[in-house]
């Protein structure tokens, strides 16, 4: 496994972490607990320490089986992000909570769902810039910083080109920014990228195999389950995407190499990119994502080494 720091915050992330969404049961699978212990067992085995969930995966539910896992094997070695703004109330349905308020109860209800006092990362969720240019907002996350239920702010953004809140980010105190970047969808390379780098601020990618249609499995004509947050996507587009995947699979990746592998380490050799989260059902899923780590070198500006820290870099 190689580590990155994550921007400003400081924190040396592996550049492998752990997307935890499917452990809320929209992504045609319902985890048990043994099943969610095992993926996170081989990623720890494997180096992984970053996990990235949300409120809204489930009702806590994401955040309820990591915290059972942490509490029985602890929190040590793991960098724990994750999020606010939205209440689930059923499969795929939610509504938005961006006050203030609504925001102190969230963190106190993902906290307590996690088992832990504070969390590394905590991160605005998609919301609008209606929502987001809210001063009560940020001086309340601020608090809560202080206060040391937080260690870091971040910003998680819907539209991957959302040039306005990455570039309010160090004014508001977000050090770190998520936002979806895949070999299928480039849009944060125009200008996101670049602020991020300027800021220092910290990038996860998220999405990084596309929904999983860079993972090489799916053949154009697929469909999903009902149970599949895919099943919502736009068909004509869902068949373009898949077409192109089988272009690039002829064309860019090397013959010997798994596609999902090879989708991620695409991702991680930009120089904003900090890590990359994508989710994972199964061990063999870990293994081929953990994988990727192997095909970087370590000139990237974010590597992180035992010799640098020793030296103070």
């Amino acid at each position: 496994m190689k580590y990155r720091t994550l921007g400003k915050t400081g924190l040396k992330v592996s550049v492998i972490g752990v997307g935890t969404w499917q452990f809320g049961g929209e992504w045609g699978q319902d985890f048990t607990q043994d099943e969610v212990d095992a993926v996170l067992d081989k990623a720890k085995e494997l180096g992984i320490n970053l996990i990235d969930t949300a409120e809204c995966y489930g009702d806590h539910l994401s955040e309820s089986f990591i915290g059972n896992y942490l509490s029985r094997r602890g929190r040590e070695g793991w960098v724990v992000a994750t999020k606010f703004g939205h209440h689930y109330h059923d499969r795929f349905k939610r509504d938005e909570r961006f006050s203030a308020e609504d925001m102190i109860g969230q963190l106190d209800a993902s906290l307590k769902a996690l088992g832990v006092d504070y969390v590394d990362l905590y991160q605005f969720h998609s919301g609008t810039d209606s929502v987001f240019d809210n001063d009560a907002l940020w001086t309340a996350l601020d608090k809560q910083k202080q206060a040391g239920k937080i260690l870091h702010i971040g910003t998680s953004i819907a539209k991957n080109d959302n040039l306005h809140q990455v570039a309010a980010s160090t004014q508001v105190g977000s050090e770190a920014i998520q936002v979806v970047y895949n070999r299928l969808d480039r849009a944060p390379e125009e200008s996101v990228f670049q602020s991020c780098l300027q800021q220092n601020l910290g990038v996860l990618a998220r999405v990084p195999l596309a929904s999983g249609y860079l993972s090489g499995k799916y053949k154009p004509g697929a469909t999903f389950a009902a149970t599949d947050t895919r099943h919502r996507h736009d068909p004509a587009e869902t068949q373009r995407k898949l077409e192109e995947v089988q272009r690039i699979r002829e064309h860019e990746v090397p013959e010997a190499m798994d596609m999902a592998t090879w989708a991620l380490a695409w991702c991680l050799k930009h120089d904003a990119v900090s890590a990359v989260i994508p989710g994972c059902k199964n061990v063999a899923q870990v293994e081929s994502n953990a994988k990727a780590a192997s095909y970087l070198s370590d000139n990237h500006p974010q590597a992180w080494t035992e010799e640098a820290e020793a030296s103070g870099a």
